[in-house]
């Protein structure tokens, strides 16, 4: 089975899946123009809106997706007049392409973004969670939209430690400043990973015992 991220540049929403020995694919028009085989991990420089869950021939086992939040999330509000119409078009046709791919998966989803205006384009999140709830020591209020079965994994950290930072907020100005900003919580990546891996192998081994009652081939080792 197949760990799929889409608008994922970093890799590191996967990299859990990849040290237990999935294979794993991360989709973002910023790689390079195709597919790069690293491994196990394998990068398709593709606009995600040009991708469908059918490019993939293995069983997807979770997706996740983080689209782009520059026109959505409320921290940039105060340039929604300057960027237009057609900003906000260009990035809910990126949410609804995520949507798409994640529920033709059949698979657990996840799709990512910052409190912003999806909750109201869209519906309100299923869930919300700080970085520092599971371990990194920075603010971000970042709101989940889930399917497929897909489960929170409980926060590490109940209370606010002292020396979390509201070092997102507070980035200054960069050429690659929307980059930084959407890195994913290594800590956030590593939970969802403990709590998912159980119900993805669970529903693997069931597909299995269905196809070995048909068929008699035996379940891989």
């Amino acid at each position: 089975m197949i760990v799929l991220s889409l608008c994922d540049r970093t890799g590191i929403m996967v990299q859990p899946w990849l040290e237990a020995g999935y294979e794993c694919m991360i989709v973002d028009a910023q790689h390079p123009t195709g597919t790069t085989r690293e491994g196990r991990l394998f990068r398709v420089g593709r606009d995600v809106r040009q991708f469908s869950h059918e490019d993939i021939l293995e069983p997807v086992a979770i997706v996740f997706a983080f689209p782009p939040c520059t026109n959505l999330a409320v921290s940039g509000a105060r340039w929604f007049d300057d960027k237009g119409l057609e900003a906000l078009y260009q990035s809910l046709g990126l949410v609804v392409a995520c949507k798409r791919i994640c529920e033709a998966s059949g698979a657990p989803w996840m799709i990512e973004n910052p409190v912003g205006t999806l909750s109201s384009y869209w519906r309100k999140p299923d869930y919300t969670f700080q970085p520092w709830q599971y371990g990194d020591t920075y603010t971000k209020q970042t709101c989940l939209w889930t399917g497929g079965g897909f489960v929170m994994p409980p926060a590490w950290v109940a209370h606010k430690p002292a020396d979390v930072k509201a070092s997102i907020h507070l980035m200054p100005p960069s050429a690659d400043r929307g980059d930084k900003r959407s890195v994913t919580p290594e800590g956030f990546a590593r939970a969802v990973f403990a709590a998912n891996d159980p119900i993805v192998r669970s529903a693997q081994s069931s597909d299995w015992d269905r196809l070995d009652a048909v068929t008699g081939l035996p379940k891989p080792a």
